[in-house]
């Protein structure tokens, strides 16, 4: 069954965090991960929260647990969390 990793991205150095956007789509396909949405227009339509939205579908939950633990992944992740503010969950698809 798929699953999604969802993650919600308030960016605080636009540049520094590109570098590490720049490598995620290439490291997700390496565990058959496809990006849905990448930090496209949005509408806030109730509640507020950050500006970038990232929904990645993954095979399944052990597909999108391998991308994250991953040396690759693991290894620019230290650049996304010093360059942005951001929540990120693994969501199993109906």
């Amino acid at each position: 069954m798929a699953a999604y990793i969802i993650a919600r991205i308030e960016v605080t150095d636009v540049e520094a965090y590109g570098a590490y956007a720049a490598q995620t789509p290439a490291i997700a396909e390496k565990f058959g991960g496809k990006f849905l949405v990448k930090a496209g227009a949005y509408e806030q339509v109730e509640g507020s929260g950050p500006s970038r939205h990232v929904v990645i579908e993954m095979p399944d939950m052990a597909a999108a647990r391998a991308f994250y633990n991953s040396p690759e992944y693991q290894k620019i992740l230290p650049v996304a969390l010093a360059n942005s503010e951001r929540d990120m969950v693994f969501v199993e698809g109906a």
